[in-house]
This record gives structure tokens, C-alpha cells and sequence, in this order.
């Protein structure tokens, strides 16, 4: 509505995001003053009531915490207990635990992908909607998401929240010719993800550049996933090769703090605004892309990755997303090939006072754990620190700039409807899982 030359814009609730928030856009003469994203949700306490559980009850515990990506929070809880025990699962077992995070990434992005990002770009108001003039293009989406779904069942028990993890590895590993079914899943998956990068590659993108720092883990050789070391890649200023640091000394570079409008803590690295995700991981681990997914990369028109080349347009992480499709599902076919069942499911994880430390590549970025114990195994303190909290001020001003650019082009005569439309956009940009963030949209815009 319009009253006395301020203009208030207001979204109850943006849709095709995991979790609520609200955005708030302050403009003065046609300046864009102010982006705040208020995610309101109720703090999750999930640092609280760990404290003074047995060591081997984090896995469980945290994958509770996101019903799309649980194994992430399984993964990262078991590496920072393992850390802690000095204790490295390795060979077939950390293989298939690799597998597992495989089946993750590829039901996760399939269904940011088909099912929340694709119609933002389609001008579809949902999947539903998509599905009545491209249907072939949906149903395809939900073939690679059913892939996905059914490794975290194989190896996980079920799909959600799997109840087959735990710290030193698995309570049963299957033998080799139960996973061939997968096999023959993820062949057709192959052929379906490299068409989905062409879809996506099609769509019209704005003109964008994300000038925040990217952060990402790098395990030289391959494409980071479960493990690896951060390194910062500076898009502005810095040097084209990643600088790194230990996993153990992250929170002296990543620092969080509350804000007023967030029950999600925001971050800055070394006290400069950045990026974890997609965007990230192809600048950090880009060269070490597999061979198909690399082709893939440079047909959708990101450049070499293996050159170094890297994505800045946050509006082009669906392409990125798709090619991670692509990553994902040849690892696990080559995984299957190669597995050998190990002699035990799990290796023994005997506690002892220690802290341990733990990171891993959620589907939406780098996912840290903390955990200190006691001599008998009882946490006495825990710290998880998300994705999407440490991409909060990151897409704050990426929705900022893109609302500017908007203004800049057409002036005042953006309408409330086509802000808020491109507002949701911006964000989906980065697939935000706002209640794993809690520790849209309901948007309103001013004119002054």
C-alpha cells in the first residue's frame, strides 16, 4: 500500500524454502538502504540438551535437527567424536559413508532444483503448476530424487533421519550385490542429471556478481564432500588460490553473533562477509570435478572448472547445483564398483577427555561440529554452526543488490508483486534450510 510517499511491501510467508522467515527492504530514493532477513523461528536448543549425552548419541541426535539433510549432521557429528577419540574410519567404511553423503546430494539439490528453484525461472507459481506443461522435465526431477532417497535407504535404513550411522561407522554394511539395484538406478540417474544441466542451463539468468568470500573444504584429488581442510577463495582482492586452515581452527576465523532481527546467528570470516555451497565448492574444488561433471560444467557455460575458472552469479548456482548432481552420482557408481564389504561394520570409538572437531559439505554448505567430553564419554560442551546462518548476511546483500539493479534499470516503477518475486528469487539462489539456521517470507519493503 501507498501512504504519504512511503511504500510498505508485506509477504506473509515465501514459499519453496525450507523453514520461515521474513525479509524486510528499506528504500530511500530509490536507494536501497537496508536488507534484513529475519528468520523468526524458534531457536532449536540442539547445543543444549546434547550436553551430557553419551558420545555416541550425537549422530542420532543432530539428524534430527534437517529432514533433507540428516546425513550431513550424521557425518560432521561422527568425524568431531571420532576427532575427539582419535579415532579415522577409512577404507570401504568411509567409502560407504561417502555413498551415503552421495545419496544426500542428490536428493537434496534434485529437489531444490525441479521442486523449489525451477519455477522461479519457468515463471511457474510451483512444481504443480510446472508439471502441467513439463511434465516429462518433473517427473524426470523425481527420478533422480527416488534414486537419492533409495541409497540413504540401503545404507541408512530409511530415508529420512537414517538410523543406520554411528560413530566408527555403521551398525550393519551391506554385501556387494545388494548394491547393484543401485547400480542400475544411478545409470539412468547419469543420463537424467546430465539432461537436467541442459535444462537448467537454458533458463535466462539475470546479470549478477556475488563479491562475498567463498569458503569451502578441499581434499586434493576429489571433489570435497564428507572430509577435507576450509580454504577461502577472496573473489575481491585476494589470490587466486585458496588459503587454508585447520578444521580445528575454524571458529578463530569464523565468528558468530546475534543479531535483533534473527533467532539465527549471523557470520563473518576473519570480519568479511562470506559464502558457503555450491558456488563455493566448484571455486575451491572445481579442477578435481569428474570428467563427465566437468564436461557438463563447460557445456552449461561455467567455464573450465579444471582451468580454475569460477561461478559468481549466485542467480547461476541451479546450473553448479545440477553439475554437483552430476559429481554425485558418478562417485557412487564408482563407489559400488569398487566396494569390497569391510571385515566389521564398525570401528571400536573408546571415549576419553578430549575435544574433537568435525566438517563436512552439507548439500548447502560447510556444516562445523564442536564436542567436548568427559574421561567417561559425556559431552560437556557442543557448538554446531550451519550453512544457512553463515549465509545469512551473504544473502542479505545479494538481495539487495539485486533489488538496486532493478531500481537502477526501470526506476520506481517496479511493482509490489515483481519485487517480491524477485526478492524470493534471490534467496532461493541459495536453497536456505532456515530451521537448521534457527539456534520465508514475510517481506516488507519501505519507501521513504
Amino acid at each position: 500500500m501507498s501512504h504519504r510517499g512511503t511504500r510498505v511491501l508485506r509477504l506473509d510467508a515465501l514459499a519453496r524454502v525450507e523453514g520461515e522467515a521474513a525479509l524486510r527492504l528499506r528504500v530511500q530514493e530509490e536507494t536501497v538502504t537496508e536488507a534484513r532477513l529475519r528468520i523468526y523461528e524458534p531457536p532449536r536448543f540442539f547445543e543444549a540438551f546434547l550436553i551430557g549425552r553419551a558420545h555416541t548419541e550425537p549422530p542420532d541426535i543432530t539428524a534430527r535437527i534437517c529432514g533433507i539433510c540428516p546425513v550431513a549432521y550424521q557425518m560432521s557429528a561422527c568425524r568431531a567424536i571420532e576427532n575427539a577419540c582419535g579415532v579415522t574410519v577409512d577404507g570401504p567404511l568411509a567409502e560407504l559413508r561417502r555413498l551415503l553423503y552421495c545419496g544426500e546430494w542428490i536428493e537434496s539439490h534434485t529437489l531444490h532444483i525441479y521442486l523449489l528453484h525451477a519455477p522461479d525461472f519457468l515463471g511457474r507459481a510451483d512444481a504443480i503448476e510446472l508439471a502441467r506443461d513439463q511434465r516429462a522435465a518433473v517427473e524426470r526431477g523425481l527420478r533422480i530424487k527416488q534414486t537419492g532417497n533409495a541409497i540413504l535407504e540401503q545404507l541408512g535404513g530409511r530415508p529420512i533421519h537414517p538410523v543406520n550411522v554411528r560413530v566408527g561407522g555403521f551398525y550393519r554394511t551391506p554385501a556387494p550385490e545388494e548394491l547393484r539395484p543401485l547400480a542400475e538406478r544411478l545409470r539412468q540417474a547419469r543420463d537424467d542429471a546430465l539432461e537436467t544441466v541442459r535444462w537448467v542451463a537454458a533458463f535466462d539468468f539475470p546479470d549478477a556478481v556475488s563479491e562475498h568470500d567463498l569458503l569451502a573444504l578441499r581434499d586434493p584429488g576429489r571433489y570435497a564432500i564428507d572430509s577435507g581442510t576450509p580454504a577461502v577463495v577472496a573473489t575481491v582482492g585476494g589470490t587466486p588460490e585458496p588459503h587454508e586452515f585447520p578444521v580445528s581452527d575454524l571458529e578463530q576465523h569464523v565468528h558468530e553473533e546475534q543479531v535483533p532481527h534473527s533467532t539465527a546467528l549471523t557470520a563473518a570470516l576473519d570480519g568479511r562477509r562470506y559464502l558457503t555451497g555450491p558456488l563455493a565448492r566448484y571455486a575451491v574444488s572445481g579442477r578435481w570435478l569428474h570428467p563427465a561433471a566437468a564436461e557438463a560444467a563447460r557445456d552449461a557455460g561455467l567455464g573450465d572448472p579444471v582451468a580454475g575458472d569460477i561461478c559468481e552469479n549466485p542467480f547461476r548456482s541451479i546450473v553448479v547445483r545440477a553439475v554437483e548432481v552430476v559429481q554425485a552420482v558418478e562417485e557412487a557408481l564408482s563407489i559400488i564398483q569398487d566396494y569390497e564389504r569391510p571385515p566389521r561394520p564398525a570401528l571400536d570409538v573408546v571415549p576419553r577427555k578430549a575435544v574433537g572437531t568435525g566438517a563436512t559439505e552439507a548439500p548447502r554448505g560447510l556444516l562445523y561440529h564442536r564436542y567436548a567430553l568427559a574421561e567417561n564419554g559425556t559431552l560437556t560442551a557442543a557448538r554446531i554452526i550451519p550453512p544457512t546462518a553463515q549465509n545469512q548476511t551473504a544473502i542479505e546483500e545479494d538481495v539487495r543488490r539485486a533489488v538496486q539493479a532493478r531500481l537502477d534499470r526501470h526506476g520506481p516503477a517496479a511493482d509490489d508483486e515483481e519485487l517480491t518475486r524477485l526478492c524470493e528469487r534471490a534467496i532461493r539462489n541459495h536453497d536456505p534450510c532456515i530451521s537448521c539456521a534457527a539456534h520465508f517470507l514475510d517481506l516488507t519493503v519501505e519507501r521513504a
